[in-house]
């Protein structure tokens, strides 16, 4: 698999047309790229917010309520995206009003090169999401048929939870893909930090995808740090560090990547350790206090 995850640049188009045409012009790029599966951050449509509420200064719940007002025509430009250029997107995230609850959730659809989808809901939940937007949790970790085996995606915040990410690869996922958007360097290098981990306990693949750039004019997109990045094992067949690709920080464009599922069951079998065998199932009591003698 030929993977193009995209550093995404915040701007301000106009309307969801505007927006299409935004993302028509990167998916050429990542198509011309080679890639078969493209990946945008977390929260990359959020961006139509500011024009869509109408508003003259930032406005956090104006944005939200304006994007989710949006989204079904949002994500028919989506679909409409993939059909277009024959690829497996993963668009990043939008906020969207679940029609059972009533809740507000941030959804990743996963589309097919023929506009089918399914999608992954964001499961835990940053303050900002709870306390200031009103974003719920979403639905538990699922995985996802596709040509090259099955994959997981765990959003943003959701990486930083190792049994979020164990699920998935329990359930045969070779690839995660944690698309994100953060705000600063601290938020980022959480992401990255926990995706490497995820990489090294599963011995799997983890991939980040960030928003980057500046945005005065958006109050939920106002700053945003980051680089794409693939992760792997840190054993023998892979790079001393586990980086297999990352892009330069905060600046847009596509970074590619080549994944072989094989080389993980290289490593998983003949590696120097086996963190994907070994994983504690058992449950641990609570720790006693040991004694000083």
């Amino acid at each position: 698999m030929r993977l193009g995850l995209l550093q995404y640049p915040i701007e301000r188009p106009a309307s969801v047309g505007a927006w299409a045409a935004k993302l028509d012009r990167w998916l050429a790029a990542g198509r011309a790229g080679g890639a078969g599966l493209l990946v945008l951050p977390e929260y990359a449509c959020v961006e139509l917010g500011a024009s869509l509420s109408g508003r003259d200064v930032p406005d956090e719940a104006a944005e939200l309520a304006a994007t989710v007002a949006a989204a079904e025509e949002i994500l028919d430009a989506m679909r409409e995206a993939a059909r277009r250029h024959a690829v497996w997107l993963l668009p990043g995230s939008l906020p969207v009003r679940d029609g059972r609850s009533g809740r507000i959730v941030n959804r990743a659809p996963l589309i097919t090169p023929d506009g089918r989808l399914a999608h992954q809901e964001k499961r835990m939940m940053t303050r900002f999401e709870a306390e200031r937007w009103g974003v719920s949790p979403g639905a538990c970790p699922a995985v996802f048929e596709t040509p090259w085996g099955l994959v997981g995606v765990s959003i943003c915040y959701d990486v930083e939870f190792p049994k979020h990410v164990r699920t998935q690869v329990e359930a045969g996922a070779w690839l995660i893909l944690a698309p994100s958007c953060t705000d600063s360097m601290h938020g980022f290098n959480r992401v990255r930090l926990a995706a490497q981990a995820r990489a090294l306990e599963n011995q799997c693949y983890v991939a980040i995808a960030p928003t980057v750039g500046e945005a005065p004019w958006s109050a939920a997109l106002d700053r945003n740090r980051g680089f794409a990045a693939v992760f792997g094992p840190v054993d023998r067949g892979f790079p001393e560090d586990g980086v297999l690709a990352r892009g330069p920080l905060d600046m847009p464009g596509w970074v590619f990547c080549d994944l072989d599922p094989a080389r993980l069951e290289e490593a998983r079998e003949h590696g120097a350790v086996r963190n994907h065998r070994d994983w504690p199932h058992e449950h641990y009591a609570a720790p006693p206090r040991a004694a000083f003698r």
